[in-house]
């Protein structure tokens, strides 16, 4: 198995890992995934209700995202990274925005979040790794360059 090569990696790979976990928690046990997002689980479903559907199509796409990112990471593609960074801070907004019109609950201001503190860490990886690269610093695995781009 191999691991990714630098800071900005990693933090693919953590998005990537959760993304992944997360498709197979909605896939096995979809009102737990429901209840994280701070959704309601009614006890029963009425006619016409394709919570089910959308929740099985948003959790295989959450699995295969995450499959993608992993290759990325371990493939250090550092364009998918930049890419990444711009995307999820897109989706802060529209999730935002879904709580602020009042079509999703406040808890999924955590998503939210979440997405905002993984284009930041991804933004501030590779700012390290840039760093790094231009100090020529070659063969610092990921942690060293965490400690040379704060300094320490």
């Amino acid at each position: 198995m191999r691991l990714p090569r630098s800071a900005a990696g990693w933090t693919v790979a953590v998005f990537g890992g959760t993304a992944l976990l997360s498709g197979v928690l909605g896939l096995l046990w979809p009102a737990a995934l429901l209840g994280m997002l701070g959704l309601a689980v009614p006890p029963t479903r009425t006619s016409g209700d394709h919570t089910g559907t959308f929740l099985v199509a948003s959790s295989m796409a959450a699995f295969n995202m995450g499959v993608y990112y992993l290759l990325a990471a371990v493939g250090d593609w550092r364009p998918f990274f930049r890419f990444t960074v711009v995307f999820r801070l897109v989706t802060v907004c529209v999730f935002t925005l879904v709580v602020v019109a009042d079509v999703a609950p406040v808890g999924f201001l955590g998503v939210a979040a979440w997405e905002g503190v993984g284009a930041l860490a991804t933004a501030l990886g590779l700012r390290v790794d840039a760093r790094r690269r231009a100090g020529g610093a070659g063969g610092a695995g990921p942690s060293s360059a965490l400690v040379a781009g704060a300094g320490l």
